[in-house]
């Protein structure tokens, strides 16, 4: 016996039982006494979700169930197998509708009928089904008797996600029109009195609805006689009708409750009234409805009630809901909206809301409202109600790529039927995944996951999940659809006709060449065209919203060309984020970056995202930089290897710094520009990237003069950043102020080690000055011991001979800024140690040197500013420019830095912070100072941005002078203002200086 016992307990168990003994007790009972032992039955019931539910539900309905009948369900389940699969499928999956069976066990014919027939009901088979249902009562059992069939051929895999969604839908709609028949038989002089449509929303309007879900519907009403004139009258007895329907599918009664029907959609919400006339639904959606209404509109259709009034209703709300892309901010609502709904989400369910949760449901169905709201307008095969039908839509039209619409229904189907899933057990309205084992192995289970349901189930929910999250957020915040969104109906697409004025319209100064450049782009009937026309509208409003349309224009024309049979490029603008808006910013800025781009334009693909911006870690750099030179073959393969590295890098850093400044519409709250932060950011980026070239550019040079080695180099050699360079603080069009100092191994061979280094910095100018299309970097060592006429390079002992004797003040300030930037790192340190001295004197710098300082300064802005140069407003050495400000702090450096060694800095700002936290200057200076230097370096480096050479003051030109405006954050017409406010900053510096520097 106790074997026996053991044996089953062990069937039982394989067959996927958890609780055997109890399952073994079902087996015993008297009801089941004639197909206990069929191999069959367990085997069946080992295939359901949850095989000790389905055990238990079966006897409950064979109990419930009399002579003959139980036999004939018995007989049946042993032997007609598509219903066995079916009630035991159901009973497995569904306790609530086991608990049905059980009180009206006679329902189980329901699935026999639909199995002979193999029918997908629809609305009318629904409605025969529910006939005779004239009670609230008699509704909920019959709805039941229909929900059976559903589910029976939903777990059985005879019906997919949609069907199973349309078929719920179609017998919602089916329900609603039986309890307004209640309702109408209740309430006769009611339904005499009007007309009453019932508009479906939500998922019962868009044919997808869930197993247990509010229905959402909107009432409208009309007289029953146009003639009569009674709206008050009418609308109250429609009111009475609609609360009374309402009521009928939602109260709960011993049959339960159908579901609750929500018309919370209607104007004015809670707050408006239940009911309104056509006209006072019109009324209410030209005036005061809100984004959100519009939305939800999307998925209305007429489902119950009068059904011309409700054609009417659609024929006259339609054009108001493809109208609202239009709206002002109408794509900022959508987001908004969708946040908020993330936000209300309870902190200890977010993880496991399946519907509002990040990566669920409503990410989906947003999205693809969203991108339908917007197309649609113009796009009329865009406007089904229902998600994966508008998802196949969008995708054929080229609005979403193919494999990313894929993997949104993929992942969509999954999460629906998770959700139906877990509706379908309790048969209660929910969207939190279970966190109990036993209601996940049984989710699992119905999923089709027999090893491991759970972590199975785990697995699958979050990778479909994150798809969801990435394809939402690549889809939904892209930033091309808010400037699609703002063109007019009329522009959506490109018109032969009205391009031209539209174009001139827009600022366009050649409309001309631009309608050439759009010819080229847009036509031919290629994907890539048809992507193309979906982009280019958005495209020239951005290139609108430039100082300069037509070069950004042409600059898309040319990169296009370059790119446009690569697949991935047009791929990229289309839906990677915000890379479409960055390159329009870029292409439209100037000419340097434009210019970055077109040398090499594969570099577009660093527009793919905010990560791709962010410039190189310098030692990474350097190292990329120093193994390009390894592989050349010669020094001049090499340098070109070098100068490609240094095109890309510096594109990136402008590119990074062109859309920091205007704006990423990817960041959900776009803060004020800091200026100190770009120009922190900027200087130490062409930095790094000027050292990595430098280094580079020493070892092709080192190569070059050995032979590869074949004969070593006989001496250290180092290259010390000197000026803005040595400061870390170089702008995009800065020269590299060094000096060449070199270090024999043997003292002995110092003639051998001298003409050895000197070559290795003649190679090394002569390859950098090699002509090319691309910026410059210019070396200058006019810095070094005796100037111009001094020799290029010197040993380290001849610059400690040289310091030691015939140094001048002059060249101790300029020490300030001396730092090691390339090749031995060691000799560097060594160079920094012997200069340290020089410009951080003991006992600081004396009277006279103080006075021989200022001599210089004053000579200098009497003699060096350009014949002609306005001195308001030169940014190097005009009146509070940088060179005012950057003396005023060496020399405080000078007469400190001994003292205070957070001095020791060859940073301008450093020092400024610095001289400040020492108390040598008071804190209003110190932002006078701080500020103007700031602005003067932004300047100088929006004026390299937009003319594509450097300059140290505002062009003349008016479009170069507008685009510096944009750079520097003025609007449109307001240059004035940015030339005002920049005299007016530096004038307040300029008095600071004469105080702190000249003593007045």
């Amino acid at each position: 016996m106790q074997g026996r016992r053991s044996s089953t307990f062990s069937r039982l168990l394989r067959h996927g039982f958890t609780d055997p003994a109890t399952a073994g007790r079902l087996l015993e009972s008297d009801v089941l006494s004639t197909v206990r032992t069929d191999p069959v039955l367990l085997e069946a019931l080992g295939g359901t979700a949850d095989p000790d539910q389905a055990l238990l539900s079966l006897v409950r309905l064979t109990e419930a169930l009399e002579e003959p009948e139980r036999r004939v369900l018995l007989d049946t389940v042993t032997t007609a197998k598509p219903l066995r699969d079916r009630l035991l499928g159901v009973l497995g999956a569904s306790e609530a509708l086991g608990d049905h069976l059980a009180r009206h066990p006679g329902d189980w014919h329901a699935l026999v009928t639909y199995e002979a027939a193999d029918l997908h009901p629809g609305i009318v088979e629904f409605e025969r089904g529910l006939a005779g249902a004239d009670t609230p009562d008699a509704l909920r059992a019959a709805y039941r008797r229909c929900l059976l069939g559903i589910a029976a051929r939903d777990v059985c895999g005879t019906s997919d996600l949609v069907r199973t969604a349309a078929e719920l839908a179609d017998l919602a709609t089916a329900t609603l029109r039986a309890a307004l028949a209640i309702a109408a038989a209740e309430q006769p002089e009611d339904a005499a009195a009007c007309r009453l449509a019932v508009i479906g929303m939500g998922k019962c309007g868009g044919h997808e609805l869930n197993y247990v879900s509010d229905v959402d519907v909107i009432f409208v009403a009309e007289p029953a006689e146009p003639s009569d004139g009674e709206e008050g009258a009418a609308v109250q007895a429609a009111t009475r009708l609609a609360a009374r329907m309402m009521r009928v599918c939602s109260d709960t009664t011993v049959e339960g409750t159908i579901w609750p029907v929500d018309a919370n959609l209607r104007p004015e919400g809670k707050n408006g009234p239940l009911v309104r006339t056509l006209s006072s639904h019109l009324a209410y959606y030209r005036r005061w409805a809100k984004t959100w209404e519009f939305q939800a509109l999307l998925k209305a259709r007429p489902v119950a009630g009068d059904r011309v009034l409700g054609e009417e209703y659609m024929a006259a709300i339609g054009p108001m809901v493809w109208q609202a892309a239009e709206r002002e901010n109408f794509v900022t609502d959508v987001q908004q909206m969708r946040q908020r709904v993330v936000d209300n989400i309870p902190a200890a369910q977010v993880d496991r809301e399946l519907k509002l949760g990040p990566g669920g449901l409503r990410d989906v169905e947003f999205a693809v409202q969203l991108l339908q709201l917007v197309h649609g307008r113009t796009d009329t095969s865009l406007r089904s109600s229902t998600t994966l039908t508008a998802l196949a839509q969008l995708a054929g039209g080229g609005y979403v790529g193919r494999a990313d619409a894929a993997a949104l229904d993929e992942a969509y189907r999954f999460l629906r039927l998770m959700e139906h899933r877990i509706q379908l057990q309790k048969m209660r309205r929910t969207h939190l995944v279970p966190a109990d084992e036993a209601s996940l192995r049984r989710l699992g289970r119905g999923l089709g996951y027999r090893s491991d349901p759970v972590a199975t189930l785990n697995r699958e929910w979050k990778r479909h999940a994150m798809e969801v999250r990435r394809l939402h957020e690549k889809l939904f915040y892209r930033p091309l659809l808010d400037a699609v969104a703002q063109l007019g109906t009329d522009e959506s697409r490109l018109s032969s006709d009205a391009a031209r004025e539209r174009l001139q319209a827009l600022g366009y100064a050649d409309p001309a060449g631009a309608m050439r450049h759009l010819e080229a782009l847009a036509s031919g009937v290629s994907r890539a065209s048809a992507i193309q026309r979906t982009l280019l509208p958005v495209l020239l409003g951005w290139f609108a919203d430039s100082a300069d349309p037509d070069a950004g224009l042409l600059g898309f024309r040319k990169v296009s060309e370059a790119l446009g049979k690569t697949p991935w490029y047009l791929r990229l603008l289309r839906d990677e984020g915000a890379a479409a808006q960055r390159l329009a910013r870029v292409l439209s800025s100037g000419r340097l970056a434009p210019d970055l781009l077109l040398r090499a334009p594969e570099a577009v693909a660093i527009l793919g995202s905010k990560q791709g911006l962010t410039p190189r870690d310098p030692a990474a750099l350097e190292q990329e930089v120093l193994a390009a030179v390894g592989r050349a073959d010669n020094a001049e393969q090499a340098i070109a290897a070098v100068r490609g590295v240094r095109r890309r890098e510096l594109f990136r850093t402008a590119a990074g710094d062109l859309i920091d400044t205007y704006g990423d519409d990817t960041e959900e709250h776009q803060e004020a520009v800091d200026d100190a932060a770009v120009v922190d950011r900027v200087g130490a980026a062409v930095f790094g990237l000027t050292s990595a070239t430098l280094a580079g550019a020493l070892r092709a040079a080192v190569n070059a003069v050995t032979g590869d080695d074949a004969q070593p180099l006989p001496t250290r050699f180092a290259l010390i950043g000197m000026g803005r360079l040595g400061g870390g603080e170089l702008g995009y069009g800065s020269d590299a102020d060094v000096l060449f100092v070199h270090e024999p191994y043997d003292p002995a061979d110092g003639g051998e080690a001298a003409r050895a280094a000197l070559a290795v910095a003649n190679e090394l100018r002569r390859l950098l000055q090699i002509p090319t299309a691309d910026p410059p970097l210019l070396i200058d060592a006019d810095l070094r011991p005796e100037g111009k006429s001094g020799p290029l390079v010197r040993s380290l002992a001849s610059y400690a001979a040289y310091y030691r004797r015939w140094s001048l003040v002059w060249e101790s300030q300029a020490l300030l800024r001396a730092a090691p930037v390339a090749g031995d790192a060691e000799l560097g340190r060594r160079f920094v140690e012997l200069i340290d001295p020089m410009r951080y004197p003991e006992g600081g710098l004396a009277d006279e040197g103080v006075r021989e300082i200022r001599r210089l300064k004053a000579r200098m802005e009497s003699e060096r500013l350009p014949r002609g140069a306005d001195r308001t407003t030169h940014a190097k050495l005009g009146r509070g420019g940088l060179s005012d400000i950057e003396w005023t702090v060496q020399l405080l450096q000078l007469r400190h830095g001994a003292e205070v060694e957070s001095l020791r800095t060859t940073g301008t700002r450093q020092a400024l912070a610095a001289a400040h936290a020492a108390g040598l200057i008071e804190t209003d200076d110190a932002q006078v100072l701080d500020d103007a230097w700031v602005l003067a370096t932004r300047v100088r480096n929006a004026v390299m941005l937009v003319r594509g050479r450097p300059g140290d003051t505002f062009p003349s030109d008016g479009r170069e002078l507008a685009a510096v405006g944009r750079y520097l954050g003025y609007p449109p017409g307001h240059v004035g203002d940015m030339v005002e406010d920049y005299r007016r900053r530096t004038r307040r510096a300029r008095a600071v200086v004469e105080r702190l520097f000249y003593g007045g």
